[in-house]
């Protein structure tokens, strides 16, 4: 096991880096499971109800474009800034220091409660930074939050992450944001984002994880999404707590006179989109702002220079995009050898090889009767044909086809298969993997002794749900926790959003300290490895290793949760005959949209499989645990379905029953 000793370094190499469910909507804890009229193998519309998006791609001249436009805001503003550009597949494109600009920059102190005081560090807060990172972090971000059918920017991130939703003085007392936790992914020590130089290819990292701080805007070309802009300029990497103000930031508005030319279309931009009835904010600043300045050439070497960033970027000059749905981004269409069924698009190694080919379980010496491929290869066409007939949250027009990411895993938390529809956004596909791992381990009989081997921190976290839950066995595998299950346990009050309750017990153990930056056990498995790389690219040591967390290898080699955990909803673990085998996650559009795919998906294969296979059984799922906190008592979920979710079908309870 790798030492955990980065935090304290951190602290030590301050003047260093300064010289160089429960998300989601839903009733208490009814199990949601299949009706009589949606159990039997669903029927793809015939051809594919997906529409892959056209081949475009960034030139050089116009990263340039972008990088000159976002200059000439920047010396207007007198803000000099780090200005990053990506590709839709995390490529690094430029990365340009204006001169003057801050060397580094300092995660937020902002939390519930008293602000973090000044030089001291809790989970990422107060840590000094190289400040070209959370210009990446953001450019990353408003692509890969984005597609054809809607636009995220950082500032949208920001709404959707926090404590409650939407975020504001105002709405204290409301559940936690859908996308609650979704900052901890694309993670520097990914076993599944490819790394530059590495021989890789297809989604890379984010130095990071996914940004909050308003400055990050996703690029568009003839309506596709090519990429996305970050600017970190006034050393503050934070986030927006009050949506009901109207903010003039700098950093936003830079990006935005940096994109023109390349801003995403009106009808799917955030503000057009609704979660619970709350429109999502797109910015705060004009978006028709800026956008004229001087050619790159012209400013290169006079207003500052490219900037090398190891890891990411050699900074010898601009680098052109790579156009999505080419082998060479890492993503394209399946095959008929692939995948079967149409629309579906995989990851490629970049030889037009499938990087992650259906296969088996690896799990034999944990597992009497593994996972097949055949087993696999049905959970995973069930699943697809549940999306593609699924009804969109987030995508416009209204009544799209869903667009999301499948990711099924063995019970070591081996990749078993990836599998996405063509447009679904590019965070979906790690997100998706570590919704598969958290609920798989989650459910495992070992989860406990894994924690309790990673010693320190993470240790303590055990005892906290024991005794949060009642039962000195929890975490031993004797019940099934689906994503929303330990959300549920993630959350700074429980239940969800109701202040002056308790915080869960995979939450910070005061709920005062508590901010996107440091949520609990999530940030605790990968804080040390998220600062190993921040040293690495500020030339303090090597880069982390890949395979996130401080839990203790498995027999495959790697972590059983290499990408880190997620803690909002949208997986559930699989099983045979009450066996854990595995895990399935789904992540792209809506929380209750991939919870209900993943749970109906696993279900249907079931059936037709008639091996043993399926969901967890009743008696066993997370939803039988109640839980006394302030006097009430309140029942876990497992799984929240969207109402009438089917575009081919009027069903509406679509999982109740079973």
């Amino acid at each position: 096991m790798r030492a955990r000793g980065a935090t304290s370094l951190l602290a030590a190499s301050a003047l260093v880096l300064a010289s160089c469910g429960g998300g989601g909507s839903g009733s208490g804890g009814q199990t949601p499971t299949p009706n009589a009229t949606a159990t039997a193998t669903p029927t793809p519309t015939p051809g594919s109800p997906f529409v892959a998006p056209a081949q475009e791609a960034l030139t050089t001249a116009e990263v340039g474009q972008i990088i000159a436009q976002a200059v000439a805001e920047a010396q207007a503003r007198g803000l000099p800034s780090f200005i990053a550009v990506t590709d839709r597949v995390g490529n690094v494109l430029g990365v340009f220091r204006m001169n003057g600009a801050r060397d580094t920059a300092v995660v937020s102190r902002k939390r519930i409660g008293a602000d973090l005081p000044a030089g001291q560090i809790f989970g990422l807060q107060g840590a000094e930074v190289p400040a070209q990172l959370p210009a990446i972090a953001k450019a990353v971000t408003g692509a890969y939050l984005s597609s054809s059918g809607n636009a995220f920017t950082s500032r949208t991130a920001s709404q959707i992450v926090q404590e409650h939703f939407p975020p504001a003085p105002t709405t204290v007392g409301l559940e936690s944001g859908p996308l609650f936790g979704v900052q901890f992914s694309q993670l520097p020590c990914s076993d599944l984002s490819a790394r530059f130089g590495d021989g890789m290819i297809g989604p890379k990292r984010s130095p990071l994880g996914l940004a909050a701080d308003p400055g990050g805007i996703p690029l568009y070309k003839n309506g596709v999404v090519v990429g996305g802009i970050g600017v970190m300029g006034d050393g503050d990497y934070g986030f927006d707590a009050n949506i009901l103000d109207v903010e003039n930031d700098a950093e936003e508005a830079i990006a935005i006179a940096g994109a023109q030319g390349f801003m995403a279309p009106d009808d799917i931009r955030a503000n057009r989109i609704f979660v619970d009835g709350t429109s999502l904010r797109f910015t705060d600043v004009p978006t028709n702002l800026g956008g004229t300045g001087s050619s790159f050439a012209a400013i290169n070497g006079t207003a500052g220079n490219l900037f090398a960033v190891p890891g990411y970027y050699t900074g010898a000059g601009l680098v052109a995009g790579t156009a999505y749905g080419t082998s060479a981004s890492g993503l394209r269409a399946a095959t008929a050898t692939d995948f079967a069924l149409p629309g579906a698009f995989i990851l490629d190694d970049g030889s037009g090889n499938a990087r992650y080919p259906i296969r088996g379980g690896t799990d034999a010496a944990s597992v009497a009767q593994p996972l097949t491929q055949a087993e696999v290869r049905a959970i995973m066409e069930e699943t697809f044909a549940v999306l593609s007939r699924s009804r969109a949250q987030i995508r416009r027009p209204l009544d799209s086809t869903m667009q999301a990411s499948i990711s099924v895993v063995d019970t070591h938390g081996e990749i078993l298969g990836i599998v996405r529809s063509s447009d679904g956004p590019i965070f979906g596909i790690d997100v998706s993997l570590q919704k598969a791992r958290t609920a798989t381990f989650f459910s495992n009989p070992v989860a406990a002794q894994q924690l309790l081997d990673a010693g320190g921190a993470v240790a303590t976290y055990v005892q906290r749900v024991r005794d949060f839950l009642g039962d000195p066995n929890a975490l031993t595998g004797s019940h099934a926790f689906a994503d929303r299950s330990g959300g549920n346990l993630s959350r700074p009050y429980f239940p969800d959003g109701e202040v002056g309750m308790p915080p869960g017990p995979l939450s910070v153990a005061d709920t005062a300290t508590f901010s996107p930056f440091m949520v609990g056990l999530q940030t605790d498995l990968v804080g040390d490895e998220i600062f190993e790389h921040v040293f690495f690219t500020a030339g303090l040591n090597a880069d982390t290793p890949r395979g996130c967390t401080a839990v203790p290898v498995s027999p495959s080699g790697l972590p059983r949760v290499a990408n880190g955990i997620q803690i909002f909803p949208g997986s559930v673990p699989i099983y045979r005959n009450g066996v854990l085998v595995g895990g399935i996650g789904v992540s792209g559009d809506g929380i209750d949209q991939d919870d209900m795919v993943s749970f109906l998906g696993l279900h249907n294969a079931g059936l037709r499989l008639n091996t043993g296979i399926g969901n967890a059984p009743k008696a066993i799922r997370a939803d039988t645990i109640e839980v006394r906190t302030g006097g009430t008592t309140t029942r876990l979920r497992y799984v929240n379905c969207p109402f009438a979710p089917f575009l081919d079908d009027p069903a509406q309870n679509v999982c109740e029953g079973l």
